[in-house]
């Protein structure tokens, strides 16, 4: 476009320049045949000089003067100037007298005593783009930067797709066996470059990803296989001695086994859940209410100390928050000396849900850790060797999901599990019946 937008203008220039030179020699022309015809001696026959044709007509009408192409020819025209102008210009195609094609013919009054006379000088017409060797100057012109930036514009494309290409080739050869390799950076191409960090970043989360998948494989099927192993175990040896196996003990020992396949294949389920996203049927709901149903419902090795708060809402799926309560619950009795401690209460906008033991506690540097799936340390093993390690994961998969938070606090006995869900607005509107207050303080036995 901007090739275009030069050359109309050059050809614009050029044909303005060509009409200013055709001007020139048509006031040449009169300047030097007006002098003969009021002076005289006017010649039958007039030199041409620089223009096409000149013609001189008398007051009569009659040719008195001509160039030697017009000569003995009627009049190349017969307009003139009105009353009031001296000059007038039509183009002819053709003027009588000359050969075929069009000229500029401009016509001249010169006053004489018998009348005006006019004088006719006939000039080339001026096309707009001035010559044909104007248009071709710029055709070629056009053509030639065209092809000058399009070779520019060629180059420097073929070396910015040349890193694109390369991260394209890398990201084609990748697969899940070698998730450990990474697109090239390339120096220059801000934007290219910045594509190729953010491709490895995803490969990093991605191959991040794919390790926790295989560890959470590998511990999955281990857990699987532990309590599958041990009721084959039993049941081939009561096939092999039938009539020296306990069957009522020995049919217990399997149901303990297959409860606890039930246990981890439930988790796993719910964890899937969890992972995909599934929509949460959520309604407002009084969090200390429902705490408080919850451990009505359930019976305890250990004393339940409860500090609930009443007019606390939050906006759940009351089962998916029941369960992070009962995993918890079951968490805290595993590792309480003789107390648990549960707390509802509210900061601001926030919902605090607070389950507290009096046990040995959790050591800061794991307080992360027994979040993970299939994460339990060495006291949970030697309390409880038929726990799952998926509960604690699950109720902060469930906290998460919620918009809310699942941490260990500090205390000063004992482990503090400590849930933070958004608040409902209208926590009044939920739950009319409780009184408002602070959030309560878990108690820990000493």
């Amino acid at each position: 476009m901007l090739c275009i937008g030069v050359s109309l203008l050059f050809l614009l220039f050029a044909g303005n320049k060509e009409a200013d030179g055709a001007q020139t020699r048509v006031t040449s022309a009169w300047d030097r045949v007006v002098p003969l015809i009021r002076e005289g001696p006017l010649p039958s026959v007039l030199t041409q000089g620089s223009v096409e044709a000149i013609q001189v007509v008398d007051s009569q009408g009659r040719v008195v003067a001509a160039t030697p192409q017009l000569v003995g020819k009627p009049r190349m025209a017969t307009f003139h100037s009105s009353k009031g102008n001296v000059r007038a210009t039509q183009v002819l195609c053709p003027p009588q007298g000359l050969s075929d094609g069009c000229v500029t013919v401009v016509a001249y009054k010169v006053y004489q005593p018998d009348g005006f006379w006019v004088l006719y000088i006939a000039v080339p017409v001026v096309l707009w783009y001035g010559t044909t060797t104007a248009l071709l100057l710029a055709i070629g012109m056009s053509v030639l930067v065209t092809a000058m930036i399009s070779a520019w514009v060629f180059r420097d494309l073929t070396k910015a797709m040349a890193p694109v290409n390369a991260i394209r080739a890398e990201l084609a050869e990748i697969t899940a066996t070698d998730l450990d390799r990474r697109v090239p950076v390339p120096r220059k191409y801000e934007e290219i470059k910045f594509l190729a960090e953010t491709v490895n970043d995803t490969l990093d989360r991605l191959e991040g990803a794919y390790q926790q998948l295989r560890q959470f494989t590998s511990d999955a099927s281990h857990d699987l296989r532990s309590p599958i192993t041990a009721m084959r175990a039993q049941l081939e040896e009561a096939l092999m001695y039938p009539n020296h196996t306990d069957w009522p003990k020995m049919t217990a020992a399997v149901l303990v086994g297959v409860e606890r396949l039930q246990a981890i294949v439930t988790d796993l389920l719910t964890l899937a859940r969890l992972d995909a996203r599934a929509p949460l049927s959520r309604k407002p709901t009084n969090l200390g209410r429902l705490v408080g149903e919850e451990l009505g419902r359930r019976t305890y090795r250990t004393e339940i100390v409860k500090n609930l708060r009443q007019d606390v809402s939050v906006y759940c799926d009351r089962l998916r928050i029941t369960r992070v309560l009962v995993n918890l619950l079951d968490n805290a009795e595993r590792h309480a000396g003789s107390r648990v401690t549960v707390s509802v209460g509210a900061e601001d906008s926030t919902a605090i849900l607070e389950v507290a033991d009096d046990g040995a506690g959790i050591a800061p540097e794991h307080r992360e850790m027994v979040f993970d799936r299939f994460t339990r340390l060495d006291a949970s093993r030697d309390r409880d060797a038929g726990g799952t390690g998926l509960g604690l994961a699950i109720a902060r998969e469930i906290a998460e999901a919620h918009g809310g938070t699942l941490t260990i606090q500090d205390s000063e006995r004992g482990a503090r599990f400590v849930m933070r869900l958004p608040r409902c607005a209208s926590s009044s509107a939920a739950d009319p019946r409780g009184p408002a207050g602070a959030i309560p303080k878990a108690r820990h036995a000493d």
